[in-house]
């Protein structure tokens, strides 16, 4: 091994020859002569004057790299902010096939040093011109850059091909002067789950040298779509070893991320900004309290709503907020839940299965209270066709007693809920949903949390006519009617979300639905309908 004698005796640190093999360092002084000293760190080195190539008043350091060192790759990632230009010296072999002129410019332009080239380190083999290598190298400043070079440095700092969605640039100084440069692609560049070993893109520099891009501490996880450079001169260059450093300014630097959807305050830039990051806004709402964003709801169309406005335009005799959780919009804006709050004349807030984690941190909103749907805890204020079916109420006893007979464990009660769908399933208060009961049926614990996905709630239509299906069941208990009803409530099930546990079954109803009886397959074909055989839908 090397001499550990001379490590800072020459001004090169000992991490030098773990990529070099040898290191020649020249040096000249104002008057003094020019020396040259010579090492390959095995014990030995020498000194001695050099009057060959004159370099001025500097010093000049020559380490001669091992093979597998890749000394362009380092500088490129660490240095691609310094704001002077750092050329490498490479050996490029030449092609046999090289013509002739080829040859001749090369000898013309470099006759003491064939066979070698001067290469910028932030160009590519195709050898961009000078000024390309200045626009790449310059100190990132806010006063120095115009509408045309964010757009180029974003493409070279992500390698994407379209240009960003928004820009922001600031100077902050607060505990500690930095600048920030930040950058909205223009769509999701990966997908949010697959990012698991990077949890954000932001690359800290401090004195315009790349420190780190894996700093955690730096901004919450749900941001980590953004990128941009964090520079700044009164960052430590071990900044990744003092968090505390980064845990003071990783709040103003999230309040800088968060301009930038302003930025895209426009309907049209916010309409493609949404539809690009769902996921990661609705990340942030789980996350960060401070931060509750818009939502599709029932009266908003194709625009979206947030929750300040829908308060605001919230009716005197409404009380609370109220959401359904869907796979879709398209899904939850016609299913049966939202009918009876619909017709009131309230607003219902359209969430995804991942706003449902959300939910569980947000109980309420500018002091109303969250309520679902489709869940037994919604409750309405009463009106008047309310009033009227709590007077027939008594009417229906014997039906719900006849349905908890049929279903059996499947139905504890049977809720007056619908407008003009025949039934739904609903769940109890504290049950889970159905995107909630989906997940955790796939895991492999299902059966010990089995009591929460237990028992379920048919609502009911008296006013529709699949509800003489009930009453030709209360007067008449025949094996076809039985079936009818068991068809009807799976089809509840379906319709609601939930699974079925035995879809073949379910199948074999509907097989036998236009008519044709299990025991009667072989026979004629008739025209007229038995009267104990109810029909499954209305002909209205």
């Amino acid at each position: 091994g090397a001499d550990i004698s001379m490590i800072g005796q020459f001004g090169v640190g000992y991490s030098t020859y773990l990529v070099a093999d040898k290191v020649v360092v020249i040096t000249k002084y104002n008057d003094d002569e020019q020396d040259t000293w010579d090492s390959s760190a095995w014990g030995s080195f020498t000194v001695c004057a050099d009057h060959d190539d004159p370099i001025g008043r500097k010093a000049k350091v020559i380490p001669h790299l091992k093979e597998d060192q890749r000394v362009k790759k380092v500088v490129k990632k660490y240095l691609q902010f310094i704001g002077y230009p750092i050329t490498l010296c490479l050996e490029k072999e030449s092609s046999n096939k090289e013509s002739e002129e080829e040859k001749d410019e090369k000898e013309e332009e470099d006759k003491d040093d064939e066979g070698k080239q001067t290469e910028d380190v932030d160009s590519d083999e195709k050898n961009d011109s000078r000024k390309d290598k200045k626009k790449k190298t310059k100190k990132i400043k806010r006063k120095s850059t115009n509408q045309h070079d964010p757009g180029e440095f974003y493409k070279s700092l992500i390698h994407d091909w379209e240009d960003h969605l928004a820009v922001s640039t600031s100077l902050v100084k607060d505990h500690l002067e930095f600048r920030t440069f930040f950058f909205i692609p223009h769509q999701a560049l990966f997908e949010l789950f697959e990012n698991k070993k990077k949890k954000n893109n932001i690359k800290l520099c401090a004195h315009c040298v790349f420190i780190v891009d894996t700093c955690n501490e730096l901004i919450p996880e749900y941001l980590n779509f953004i990128h941009g450079v964090v520079e700044s001169e009164d960052l430590p260059m071990n900044i990744s070893w003092q968090s505390k450093i980064l845990k003071v300014t990783s709040k103003t630097i999230v309040e800088k991320y968060l301009e930038l959807f302003e930025l895209t305050a426009d309907k049209e830039n916010y309409k493609k900004f949404y539809e690009a990051f769902p996921k990661r806004l609705t990340l942030g709402k789980y996350e960060d309290s401070t931060n509750r964003q818009c939502y599709h709801t029932s009266q908003s169309g194709n625009e979206v709503t947030s929750l300040s406005e829908y308060v605001s335009c919230m009716k005197e005799t409404q009380k609370s907020i109220y959401y359904i959780i869907g796979e879709s919009k398209e899904r939850v804006a016609n299913c049966a839940f939202v009918e009876r709050v619909r017709k009131q004349g309230f607003q219902v807030v359209y969430m995804t299965p991942i706003d449902e984690y959300c939910v569980q941190q947000l109980k309420e909103f500018d002091g109303k209270i969250l309520v679902i749907v489709n869940k037994q805890c919604l409750e309405l204020p009463e009106d008047k066709e309310e009033k009227m079916m709590e007077e027939s109420k008594a009417k229906f006893e014997n039906l719900c007693k006849l349905a908890r007979e049929i279903l059996g464990k499947k139905v504890e009660k049977m809720l007056n809920r619908l407008m003009s769908s025949s039934c739904c399933i609903v769940t109890r208060t504290y049950g889970w949903t159905t995107n909630m009961e989906r997940i955790r049926k796939a895991q492999a614990l299902q059966d010990a949390l089995g009591y929460v996905m237990s028992k379920k709630h048919l609502g009911t239509n008296p006013d529709h006519s699949l509800e003489k299906l009930w009453q030709k069941a209360e007067m008449d208990k025949n094996v076809k009617t039985i079936k009818d009803l068991m068809l009807l409530f799976e089809t509840a099930l379906l319709s609601s979300g939930f699974s079925l546990e035995d879809p073949q079954t379910h199948s074999n109803h509907i097989y036998l639905g236009p008519g044709i009886d299990e025991d009667e397959g072989t026979a004629e074909p008739s025209t007229a309908v038995p009267d104990d055989i109810p029909p499954l839908e209305s002909d209205e």
